[in-house]
């Protein structure tokens, strides 16, 4: 039996050229706007990704308080960010697209084009008959929206945060072991084969896949599960033409979708099981330190690696320490709280009070 608990998508890491104008992007389009933490500082333990170097970087992990997982924007400050050097194909091995979920598709189609999105087509129908849309934002990262019912809060925006991934992958039973029997999708929505009227519009999408469709079964336990909620990861494997690794040939941080995190408790009872299942950690914050974990400034905890069988790095977090109004010095000490535990709404509801709101122009 599983003696750790996940609590749902904490974030979509996603590396960019320029922080400040991608994470603008983000909350004009998507309603990131609530600011966990901010920190320029250098990647130390990340070695296996960058090039055997710390690298210096800055980051902000931005949360749509409406529901769904949060970005983590991240940006290299002493090194030239590495685009891709070929078109990235649907089926290509790594995070091909973030799925964010939406109210309801055809309001949030019609808000995305009335602010200048860039929209792939007209809404389609996914394998289940449900109708779905893809945006390429700026900086060439595809997004997928879905219509999702379990909401956090009403802010009147047409989207929540990040609902999963479509992940590339050479052999979907191989690569179940990681997000069924270590992440807990263990639930099949569907396994379909064939060309797809959904994929039309996406780069390489008009070869022949095969999709598969996961969720959990049990709803997610913690403190955040209910801002997070349920999520979706799909699996695709292309066939006909041998597909590329997305970070060939880069590190993580470079332009793309650099990982997916998940808020975890129990962190050495994952290792464990993780290590069992031959998807050992691959980066340890608490056995890299030999402390408690490792300190964010305005946010603390431990966080780890693992790998899927095609090098998709999966990432998890066991949050300690988390700011809830930082201009009054209030944080919530997570370490002395039941790890099943959901965290009282209103405590969550206060993070509105860090909001970042625009300027307003004339």
């Amino acid at each position: 039996m599983k003696n750790y608990i996940i609590s749902g998508i904490q974030q979509m890491g996603v590396g960019v050229k320029n922080l400040h104008e991608a994470w603008e992007w983000y909350r004009k389009f998507f309603g990131m706007d609530i600011p966990i933490f901010e920190e320029e500082a250098e990647a130390r333990l990340m070695l296996p990704y960058t090039g055997g170097k710390p690298r210096r970087r800055h980051a902000v992990l931005a949360m749509n308080l409406q529901s769904g997982g949060g970005f983590e924007i991240w940006q290299y400050k002493e090194r030239q960010p590495q685009e891709a050097k070929r078109d990235i194909l649907a089926g290509d091995l790594g995070i091909f697209a973030c799925k964010m979920k939406v109210k309801n598709i055809d309001d949030a189609l019609k808000s995305y084009k009335d602010k200048g999105a860039m929209v792939l087509g007209e809404p389609v129908r996914d394998p289940l008959g449900r109708k779905t849309f893809f945006i390429r934002d700026p900086y060439n990262n595809l997004f997928q929206f879905v219509e999702a019912s379990d909401w956090f809060l009403n802010e009147r925006k047409v989207n929540g945060g990040a609902y999963g991934a479509v992940i590339g992958v050479t052999d979907i039973e191989k690569s179940m072991k990681v997000y069924s029997g270590i992440l807990g999708y263990d639930r099949l929505i569907y396994d379909k084969s064939g060309v797809f009227n959904d994929f039309n519009e996406l780069p390489g999408g008009d070869q022949e896949f095969r999709r598969v469709l996961l969720m959990q079964s049990k709803p997610f336990r913690g403190a955040f599960s209910k801002l997070f909620g349920d999520s979706v990861i799909e699996l695709i494997s292309v066939r006909g033409r041998k597909p590329s690794r997305i970070f060939e040939d880069r590190y993580w941080g470079d332009p793309g979708f650099i990982h997916l995190c998940y808020d975890v408790k129990g962190m050495d009872q994952l290792k464990e099981h993780c290590l069992k299942e031959g998807h050992g950690f691959t980066v340890d914050s608490k056995k890299s330190h030999d402390i408690n974990g490792f300190d964010m400034g305005e946010a603390a905890g431990h966080f780890a690696y693992i790998e899927d069988p095609d090098g998709t790095l999966i990432e998890f977090v066991e949050t300690l320490k988390i700011p809830i109004i930082k201009k009054l010095g209030w944080y919530i000490d997570l370490s002395k709280r039941r790890p099943e535990k959901r965290l009282p709404s209103w405590i969550i509801k206060t993070l509105r009070y860090s909001r970042v709101k625009e300027k307003k122009t004339n």
